[in-house]
């Protein structure tokens, strides 16, 4: 793209295509050079197009051999073709169009349309790679019924899998095999998935509510064959639970996943065959650690639940991607929820919001949950379509109750199955059955930017009433500088001496519980009969994704932390009293001083400990951990980066020294000698352990040193090891050098054949925050184990440095943007979705110092220098510069 700028795609220019295509007919002869796909297309001009109008169809690296309309060759003065484009001119109404492409799958490093990872064929079409296959209306609004035949070396591939069922199948000439597959629902090309490899296969079978057996099917290569059995436990759950929950049933014979190892995303719905990342579906507890299975559990989940929210229901143009991401991401996060931890789950969603959803609406790249305009669709694939996106979903059910948005949700689906509708179709269905109106309500789905709340209390003693005064704004976001306010559900209790309060507003008993409706620039809410100066829980579960300012007192926090029942509240209070004591320290440290830590955090942390056995372990681990470095930094107005770290780790160490024997009592009595399983109890028991540990692996003297590496040497689970091995990793005590590079030694000659356990590894050395990280990363990537064309591998080592080691990315020598800069303009020619996405450290470069500002920006202008720019780094760069 040198020398050219790419076109804006608008919203507002959305318009339906002057074809539609009612059936689709495949047939892919896969070779190892060249493949050869051959279309074969019903189409039929759309009512009210004027004839000879033309068909444009999309088409990107293809080579075309034929082209026919109703078995005769198309003249070529009827059609034109470019990089981007098939124009042809001169159509009836209906028509047959059959179109043959050459295309090279050995050498496509993009990793969309259909690629070979290591020894397979396999496809990513979403969004928008179905047209580096074939010729086609490549857009989401055009969906057809598709029937495939896959052709391939029977010896080779003696696996051949599509979407839907298969309907045929037999034996060619010269060694060659095929399979036909069938899939009975319409669907957009996005959803299509094409899959030949030599694998191994894991089944079992689901009898869905109507009595009808479904044959699930798990294919892995044979080494990983004992990694299936959670997979697979989590899609049978999952299955269950839509339909207890939603009443949805799955609609075919059977259900597919495959686990490939060369992939952009974590997984994709593809109607009936799944295709996943392998780190989304192989687990097993000497290979995995605790979050890897609830992520595997998270995932099967979410893309199974698009089998209706996104596959039979799916959106019309990709502005409306959240319609299918947002409300899939509230539906797997509300099946974890139930299956693990609720509070655990809701404050690890509040975590991921607001230390990298919240900056992402801050930067250049923000953008509402339906976005305006875009250049490249694969940029929009962010936290603010799926995390925020399903923050809004959360909101309306809320607000409507469980029955009526369950009733709110079949009327969608029933009215729409079939249809690509958009979020307005949604919020109408809600509406519906509601009879609320949510005009005010769809500010979230318009506009760009995460709203404050600015909340202050005053007690009257004499009148027993509790006001609470609270204004909202929102900051200029591109494009966007002035908003209409939001309607925010602030969920609210008052805590007193031994608990909640009751409340009484505007005469009205509400229980000890209530959701004011903020939905004014300014307003007021007078709680009466309140007996004592009570502490406000504010915004209780995180009832609405926006910043929520009050002038708490740390006694006040120290309260909600002992005394509030909302797991969410407690834990946020525990948040901010520890952003109070580190801001502080950053502060002596800048000038200085020495640092001395609060002791208030102190006994919090103490009382914690103290009654771990009473409370959710998980919880307790949760509690007693420090806010993370990329949480303050989004805290800061110019972020000195040095000095937040220094303050926090003082603070940290300060923890160990003077909690030490209750740390330690608190590690070894939850040591467990149990058979491991990777259920709730045992994972919070694992998690409150490996918190201790980590602040035991800070103290000066060899027995931190001791106890690292004999948990690393009992261990029976990999949770349990890389907790030891991370700890030794970031140790920079007495003698920790040579007995960190035998751990690092060890694990990886133990290890070495296991690609996941292997990214393990790159990834906890990659994030280490001592001294000398971009050095310890570039020999990581001249380590074998490196492969620059893997996602997995790039994310590792490349992400984990830029995106996670704050202090050393952003050294004050700006090595760390150089580094960058030059990973992206590689990946650029390689997989442009990846280099677009490791930008993002750099986008920031408002929120730091004019030194760094200025180094982060050239960083950037390099990037923008390099020849033949992709529309995905473009967009990204160019709105980060502007």
């Amino acid at each position: 793209m040198e020398n050219a700028q790419p076109g804006t795609i608008y919203l507002k220019d959305y318009q339906q295509p002057n074809y539609w295509i009612s059936e689709t007919h495949l047939r892919f002869e896969l070779a190892d050079s060249d493949t050869v796909v051959r279309s074969r297309l019903s189409m039929q001009r759309r009512d009210g197009v004027a004839e000879g109008a033309e068909l444009v169809l999309h088409g990107v690296e293809l080579t075309l051999l034929s082209l026919l309309v109703n078995g005769v060759d198309v003249d070529q003065s009827q059609y034109s073709v470019d990089e981007q484009t098939l124009t042809i001119r001169g159509l009836p109404a209906q028509f047959e169009l059959e179109c043959v492409t050459q295309i090279q799958p050995q050498d496509n490093t993009s990793l969309e349309g259909l690629y070979q990872s290591r020894t397979m064929f396999c496809t990513q079409c979403e969004a928008e790679g179905f047209r580096k296959i074939t010729y086609y209306l490549d857009r989401p609004d055009v969906m057809s019924v598709f029937t495939t035949t896959v052709v391939a070396d029977k010896a080779k591939y003696p696996l051949l899998l599509s979407n839907g069922n298969p309907v045929d199948r037999g034996d060619l000439a010269d060694g060659q095999h095929f399979v036909t597959w069938q899939d009975p629902f319409k669907k957009p090309a996005y959803l299509f998935a094409v899959v030949a490899a030599d694998l191994a296969l894991v089944e079992d079978s689901f009898t869905t509510m109507s009595g009808r057996e479904v044959s699930l099917q798990l294919f892995v290569e044979p080494k990983d064959l004992d990694k299936c059995d959670h997979a697979m436990l989590s899609l049978k759950n999952a299955m269950r639970w839509d339909e207890t929950t939603y009443g949805r049933e799955y609609d075919l014979g059977i259900y597919m996943i495959v686990a490939v190892d060369d992939f952009n995303m974590g997984a994709m719905e593809n109607k009936g065959l799944n295709i996943f990342n392998t780190s989304c579906v192989l687990a097993e507890q000497k290979t995995t650690t605790d979050a890897a299975f609830q992520r595997v559990e998270g995932v099967v989940a979410h893309e199974y639940f698009h089998n209706w929210s996104g596959n039979r229901v799916t959106c019309r143009d990709w502005f409306q991607l959240s319609l299918k991401e947002g409300f899939t991401v509230y539906r797997d996060a509300e099946f974890s929820a139930d299956m693990n931890s609720p509070t655990v789950k809701r404050v690890e969603e509040v975590q991921l919001l607001r230390s990298a959803q919240f900056a992402e609406d801050a930067g250049p790249m923000a953008h509402p949950i339906r976005p305006a305009s875009f250049i490249e669709i694969s940029n929009f694939y962010t936290l603010t379509i799926y995390e925020k996106g399903a923050e809004v979903v959360r909101m309306i059910a809320n607000l409507l109750g469980e029955d009526l948005f369950r009733q709110g949700t079949d009327l969608y689906f029933d009215r729409f199955d079939g249809q690509a509708v958009t979020t307005d179709d949604f919020v109408a269905c809600m509406a519906e059955v509601s009879g609320q109106d949510f005009s005010q309500f769809q500010h979230w789905y318009d506009q760009a930017g995460t709203p404050q709340l600015d909340v202050s209390g005053e007690y009257n003693a004499a009148d027993k009433t509790y006001t609470l005064s609270v204004s909202q704004s929102c900051p200029a976001t591109p494009g966007q500088a002035d908003k209409p306010v939001f309607l925010i559900p602030m969920a609210t209790a008052l805590v007193g001496r031994d608990g909640l309060l009751p409340l009484t507003l505007n005469g009205v008993d509400c229980g000890e519980e209530t959701v004011l409706a903020v939905d004014q620039q300014s307003q007021q809410f007078v709680f009466e009969n309140v007996t004592e100066a009570p502490v406000p829980s504010l915004l209780r579960n995180f009832s609405a994704p926006v910043k929520l300012r009050f002038d708490y007192s740390r006694e006040q926090l120290l309260m909600l932390a002992a005394r509030d029942n909302d797991g969410f509240c407690r834990w946020d209070a525990m948040q901010q009293l520890a952003v109070q004591i580190i801001n502080e320290q950053a502060v002596a440290w800048r000038q200085g001083e020495a640092i001395s830590v609060d002791s208030s955090l102190l006994t919090a942390i103490r009382a914690l400990l103290g009654d771990a056995e009473a409370n959710d372990k998980a919880m307790v681990a949760m509690m007693m951990s420090l806010p993370s470095l990329a949480y303050l930094i989004e805290l800061s107005q110019q972020a000195d980066i040095e000095a937040l770290q220094a303050a926090r780790e003082k603070v940290r160490l300060a923890i160990a020294v003077e909690l030490q024997s209750l740390l330690l009592d608190c590690y070894h009595s939850n040591v467990s000698t149990d058979e491991y399983r990777p259920d709730a109890t045992q994972i919070a028991q694992r998690s409150l352990k490996n918190a201790c540990l980590s602040y035991l692996s800070l103290l000066p003297d060899q027995s931190a040193i001791e106890l690292l590496q004999q948990q690393y040497q009992q261990a029976d689970n990999m949770t349990d090891t890389m907790a030891a091995l991370s700890a030794m990793v970031n140790s920079d005590g007495p003698n920790a050098a040579s007995a960190k590079q035998d751990m690092l030694d060890d694990f990886y000659h133990r290890w070495q054949q296991e690609a996941l356990v292997v990214n393990q590894w790159l990834q906890v050395q990659a994030g280490c925050g001592l001294a000398g990280g971009l050095d310890r990363v570039k020999a990581l990537m001249q380590h074998p184990a490196f492969d620059i064309k893997n996602p997995n591998k790039v994310r590792s080592v490349v992400a984990v440095f830029c995106a996670q080691n704050a202090i050393n990315f952003h050294h004050s020598d700006g090595s760390g943007y150089q580094f960058l800069a030059e990973q992206v303009i590689r990946l650029n020619e390689l997989n442009p979705q990846i280099a677009a996405r490791i930008i993002t450290p750099l986008t920031k470069w408002r929120r730091f110092a004019p030194a760094q500002a200025d180094n982060m920006q050239a960083a950037l202008k390099q990037i923008m220098a390099a020849p033949n720019l992709s529309s995905d780094v473009y967009e990204v760069v160019s709105k980060s510069l502007t």
